[in-house]
């Protein structure tokens, strides 16, 4: 078994032109899908944006401030595979990191260009603006040195083209941002190495793999797996870093286990499977799922992250002996045999040949698992509650949506939402950065186009960090919903420790759309403190198809998912333990 290799035709070039560093950077993020890029223009910048909006198939999308253009090209690459930003030195690029920060923690292909400073300022002692005052200004380059996987300055033009394509590479190989930063001065100066038609763009997804790792992996995941009275699948998020989800679709049909997914995992396997259980998170997994997994004689995790967070503060019960743990790129069984360079999709594929088929566990599932009851409607003028409002969303949802959910409680309610096939999902759970999901959701509207209508639910503190960009959507004639809870505060770091610091001034939501809007684009705002007018506000969504529709919803302040209320305690308590001097 080789390697494998993506390959995509190039542009062509007009006869006779020679191109420049910023026409070939803007071919080559076509080629790789990016067709918009997330923009902020600052005086280092210009002339590498002039050279990007002359490629016919790219376009700028500028936003109000460089975290959301970050946190866009985040939500982007979740659509599309790979997302671009580009934003000016120093000023823009350490206000931008910390959502090209948030893409290396989930695991985004993200290409983050800088306009830099002019390549004669390189080894003098200039003090530059927009720098901290020292002659010494590489504090931004050694800054994206921890947050993305490969770092380029092109300040001479001889070798641009092959730093331009190896930070590409590594982006798509490593399913992690690059940085790249071009002189304002040499953007749109013309080179004979920019002059033809590239090589196809290509990556080989890593090393050679031996198949006989392959089938000793297989051999002794399959003897443990068929000596199991009751195995388990448990989807995790790297699933998708390693394009496998067909695959382990594919394994849980052969096999009939029961098939749970880690809570970062939905959205990335489908929920229709016939022996779907639902989101195992340790003691606030939906109903009986944590019982089916931690009984469990053998349970194979497919890509999972054990962090504080998916685990409950640490209060999985698992054991290590029992577990088949498989990776984007290596298998490792109980406490002992480890497999390296191995393929997680070829592994999946492979194992479904050999399993053999056992339905125990969900059987076991089924005859414990009590559907939940119908909620009651509310009483008219009744103050609306949390779970009516998410039961008229699950209502909405079709395969045409995408559920965004923003670091809160929405983490909790979206996740106990049924997802129809074909409806996308998606959420921060590992950086958890309020304030991403109004950048994400500009930019994963924006890759998706008319395709997928996004209903975003964000709360009211998480929105006011990053409010701006609503406007952007309006601008750019996004039909997003986006849900606004107002439950007055800092609902998820309550849970974990209050205090008055958690308390936000109010603002009048709808009223702050409709200044952004201010008689330009197509809007629907509503204020929604009942039931019944909740009905009403999606009802009117639905047909307002081409407009971005804005519902505020006002909540009790102490009105949060019992999820929450769980894992905040078991969160505050890890967070609490005493320090161990060892």
């Amino acid at each position: 078994m080789g390697s494998t290799t993506k390959e995509v035709q190039p542009l062509p070039l007009h006869p006779g032109k020679t191109s420049t560093v910023g026409r070939y950077i803007a071919r080559r993020l076509a080629e790789i899908g990016v067709n918009d890029v997330f923009t902020v223009p600052g005086d280092f910048n210009l002339l590498l944006l002039d050279e990007l909006l002359a490629d016919p198939e790219i376009q700028l999308r500028g936003c109000c401030n460089e975290l959301n253009a970050g946190y866009a090209a985040d939500g982007y690459a979740r659509c599309r595979g790979v997302g671009a930003c580009a934003v000016t030195f120093t000023v823009g690029g350490l206000s931008v990191i910390n959502a090209i920060a948030g893409a290396y923690s989930e695991n985004l292909p993200l290409i983050c260009l800088v306009g830099g400073p002019n390549s004669n300022d390189y080894g003098t002692n200039h003090i530059l603006h927009h720098t901290l005052g020292l002659p010494d200004f590489s504090q931004e380059y050694r800054c994206f040195k921890e947050v993305t996987c490969a770092q380029v300055i092109i300040q001479n033009l001889d070798d641009a083209q092959e730093l331009i394509d190896r930070a590409f590479s590594a982006a798509i190989f490593q399913s992690k941002p690059v940085y790249v930063s071009v002189c304002c001065n040499l953007a749109n100066v013309a080179h004979p190495s920019f002059s033809k038609d590239p090589i196809p763009f290509s990556v080989t997804q890593g090393p050679e793999f031996k198949r006989s790792v392959l089938d000793a992996a297989v051999e002794a995941a399959a003897k443990i797996m068929n000596a199991a009275v009751k195995p388990v699948l448990v989807a995790g998020s790297k699933l998708h870093v390693a394009k496998a989800s067909p695959a382990f679709e594919k394994l849980a049909d052969a096999c009939g286990y029961a098939v749970a997914m880690m809570p970062d995992a939905k959205g990335r396997i489908s929920e229709a499977l016939p022996h779907f259980i639902g989101t195992y998170w340790g003691c606030v997994s939906s109903s009986c799922t944590s019982e089916i997994v931690e009984s469990a004689d053998c349970y194979l995790f497919a890509g999972p992250v054990f962090n504080d967070y998916s685990s409950v503060g640490y209060s999985l019960l698992l054991h290590k002996s029992k577990s088949i743990t498989v990776q984007p790129d290596r298998v490792t069984i109980g406490e002992g045999m480890s497999f390296g360079c191995i393929l997680m999709r070829d592994f999946f594929k492979a194992l479904a040949e050999r399993v053999e088929r056992n339905t125990t566990s969900f059987e076991n599932y089924e005859r414990m698992y009590v559907p939940p009851g119908t909620l009651r409607n509310e009483k008219e003028g009744e103050p609306i509650k949390t779970l009516t409002l998410f039961k008229h969303i699950q209502a909405m949802l079709t395969p045409e949506n995408v559920v965004l959910a923003e670091t809160g409680d929405s983490w909790f309610n979206c996740q106990k939402l049924r997802l129809p096939q074909g409806c996308g999902f998606e959420f921060q759970m590992q950086y958890g950065s309020i304030g991403w999901a109004v950048g994400a959701t500009l930019g994963y509207a924006q890759a998706a186009g008319k395709d997928k209508r996004v209903i975003s639910c964000i709360g009211d503190g998480s929105f006011q960090v990053t409010a701006q960009d609503v406007s952007t959507m309006i601008r750019y004639g996004h039909h997003t919903i986006i849900f606004l809870l107002n439950n007055g505060g800092y609902t998820i770091e309550v849970e974990i420790h209050d205090g008055p610091y958690n308390i936000i001034k109010n603002w009048n939501y709808t009223g702050l759309i409709e200044a952004f809007h201010n008689g330009e684009g197509k809007l629907f705002t509503y204020k929604v403190k009942t039931e019944a007018d909740l009905i009403t506000a999606i009802s009117a969504a639905e047909k307002e198809k081409d407009s971005l529709c804005f519902i505020e919803v006002i909540l009790n302040k102490d009105d949060t998912s019992k999820e929450l209320l769980e894992w905040g305690s078991r969160v505050a308590t890890a967070n609490g333990r005493p320090h161990n001097p060892q």
